[in-house]
């Protein structure tokens, strides 16, 4: 019986092991876990709560970009963050003669290099506070911190929190923000 216990809570062990380890490898996003081997566009394609920002990719011609090898740090908008702009904005947005605009948009959302957490709150911490990266646009991003996570703020004075970071990717990291951030136009 002794034995047959220790069995049960060696093989519970093994099995919670298996799944932290999993869970570490593979977060999920949108109820779907993010696969390190994937590149950008295949995991989020798999996210529920990224499938505007998905249609926004595809509708600006962004998708073999953003499976490119990179790296790239994107920060994604979700769906809730999309339905915060003014109403009509997305439609607007995804009109094919406002791609120009929404590429733009779209773009400002992504840095080149592999950008995660780690280096990001270095860089701020180096910058007493403040770290400001360009973004693929030609934009400015700042990056602050806000307790233990990281608030990004847009030219026009908006700003996002990272409420998921570090998902990586085969070629480069994404960190879930929780509004859109826009480029001065």
């Amino acid at each position: 019986m002794r034995k047959s216990v220790w069995s049960l809570v060696a093989i519970a062990t093994l099995a919670f092991t298996a799944f932290a380890a999993f869970a570490q490898n593979n977060p999920m996003v949108g109820g779907a876990p993010m696969y390190r081997t994937r590149d950008i566009v295949d995991n989020a394609v798999n996210s529920a709560d990224h499938t505007t920002l998905v249609a926004a990719v595809k509708a600006a011609g962004l998708v073999d970009t953003l499976k490119s090898r990179g790296p790239f740090t994107v920060f994604a908008p979700t769906n809730a963050a999309f339905s915060a702009l003014p109403a009509g904005t997305v439609d607007t947005l995804l009109l094919p003669e406002n791609k120009a605009t929404l590429t733009k948009v779209l773009t400002y959302h992504v840095v080149s290099g592999s950008y995660d957490s780690r280096k990001l709150m270095k860089l701020i911490k180096r910058g007493h506070g403040t770290a400001m990266l360009k973004t693929v646009s030609g934009g400015t991003l700042t990056f602050r911190m806000n307790g233990n996570g990281i608030i990004v703020t847009d030219e026009r004075g908006g700003s996002a929190n990272v409420t998921t970071a570090d998902v990586y990717q085969s070629n480069g990291v994404i960190h879930v923000v929780d509004a859109v951030l826009m480029p001065a136009m």
